[in-house]
């Protein structure tokens, strides 16, 4: 595919991410699947540009908006490659209007495209909020919990996330799991945090990598491996993963069980659940059954109210950790807005707690930097029902719950607490029970 053809595609990518609202990373697996004779160079160039695209939407609309232009994807795919460095004369080359090449240059937009030539990205008269591709609903709240931190965080969460993975112990520990991938020409080092991640050079395609097909390693950040390390789960335990989604952290504390015990991966998206069972196969877990949920309040969980080791809930939450690896959720709310998000966190909490026996863990975990999801709901949990439970601390260097940052930690944005059921407080019917 010729650079013409590239940008062209990427304009389409991009327009295709508008105009649904699925995420980016899925609807451009769509379109490649439906267009098998673009080659991987292609698509990587591609999806390069698309995602520099989502990464600097702000800046780019800024720039649209002062030269008159309209935002969408055609301009904002252009409007990235000027500031990224291409002359005009070479944007117009690109845009011969030919087979498989964007259309022509209208008058009106050479005068428009010429004026950000030699132009950088950023500029003095851009708000703090548009240099840092801050959305304004969430703008606050992250001054009010980083203080100082602030632009760190969101220069951090600019950058592309670094590709890890957890090496699977029931198959390999990490030496042979870096040999076996150092054979394929996959580069890897130990993790900071992490004692079973594995962070990998460049990105390779692990997929196709020996290692990944044979269940010695799996694609999972080393951040969302130190919130499964939470669980601390033990051979023979009965443990449940309350939102289990594609079964990532499932795996991770599968491992930790030495495949012994039983885990209930729990859902209430019956696919999600299938598409992970190929997950398990592969890592050669056998201790795990699936439960799909009609909701948190599904009658299987008053029916097992007090019989499980170890609980985790992985809540649903506005994915800010992740801004890194899904750029577009800064500026597409995909799901349910904040408000409504904090009552399902606060009802799947209080729900998934009664599945916790006496001296059991509940781990509550997010992919959130937001206090509100955080560590207001926790405490929210704490002020109604102290007197059942309480609250180990689990962050690094002793701090009372895991909050991990890009900037700090060169990991997504996690959050995660421990609360431990009182072994003198029996599990009794409670006001949800009744209710149900």
């Amino acid at each position: 595919m010729r650079p013409a053809g590239r940008i062209q595609t990427a304009i389409e990518v991009l327009g295709a991410i508008y105009a649904t609202p699925k995420p980016a990373d899925a609807v451009m697996s769509s379109y490649f699947r439906s267009r098998r004779y673009i080659g991987s160079k292609d698509r990587a160039d591609v999806a390069a540009q698309v995602y520099a695209a989502l990464r600097h939407h702000e800046r780019i609309g800024w720039w649209l908006k002062r030269v008159g232009l309209s935002e969408d994807a055609r301009n904002s795919v252009l409007c990235w490659a000027m500031l990224d460095g291409l002359s005009h004369d070479e944007l117009e080359r690109l845009c011969s209007g030919g087979q498989y090449a964007p259309p022509e240059l209208s008058n009106d937009e050479r005068d428009k495209f010429k004026k950000l030539e030699g132009r950088s990205i950023e500029h003095p008269e851009m708000p703090v909020s548009v240099r840092l591709e801050c959305p304004p609903w969430a703008e606050q709240q992250l001054r009010d919990h980083f203080g100082d931190a602030f632009e760190a965080e969101m220069r951090a969460m600019q950058q592309s996330a670094a590709v890890d993975v957890r090496v699977n112990a029931l198959k390999a520990s990490r030496e042979i799991a870096m040999e076996t991938l150092a054979a394929e020409g996959i580069k890897t080092a130990p993790t900071k945090h992490s004692p079973l991640g594995l962070r990998v050079e460049g990105r390779p395609n692990l997929a196709a990598s020996k290692a990944y097909k044979e269940g010695l390693i799996e694609i999972q950040d080393e951040g969302s491996q130190l919130v499964a390390q939470l669980m601390d789960a033990k051979p023979g335990e009965q443990v449940v993963d309350f939102c289990a989604g594609a079964g990532g952290k499932t795996l991770a504390i599968a491992a930790q069980m030495a495949n012994k015990g039983r885990i209930i991966a729990c859902d209430v998206m019956a696919g999600r659940l299938e598409r992970a069972q190929e997950r398990f196969r592969r890592a050669g877990v056998h201790n795990i059954e699936t439960r799909v949920l009609t909701s948190e309040r599904d009658p299987w969980v008053k029916r097992h109210k007090g019989k499980f080791d170890r609980v985790l809930v992985d809540a649903p939450c506005t994915g800010v950790g992740v801004w890194r690896r899904n750029p577009d959720a800064r500026w597409r709310l995909l799901g349910p807005g904040l408000e409504n998000l904090l009552r399902t966190q606060e009802d799947i909490l209080v729900s998934a707690a009664r599945l916790v026996k006496p001296g059991g863990r509940l781990v509550y975990a997010t992919c959130s930097l937001l206090a509100e999801e955080n560590a207001q709901r926790v405490e929210v949990f704490l002020n109604n029902h102290g007197n059942e439970f309480e609250l180990l601390p689990c962050g690094l260097n002793g701090h009372r719950y895991l909050e991990l940052t890009p900037a700090r930690h060169d990991t997504d944005g996690f959050f995660g607490a421990v609360l431990v059921r009182k072994t003198d407080v029996p599990v009794v019917a409670s006001v949800q029970d009744e209710a149900e």
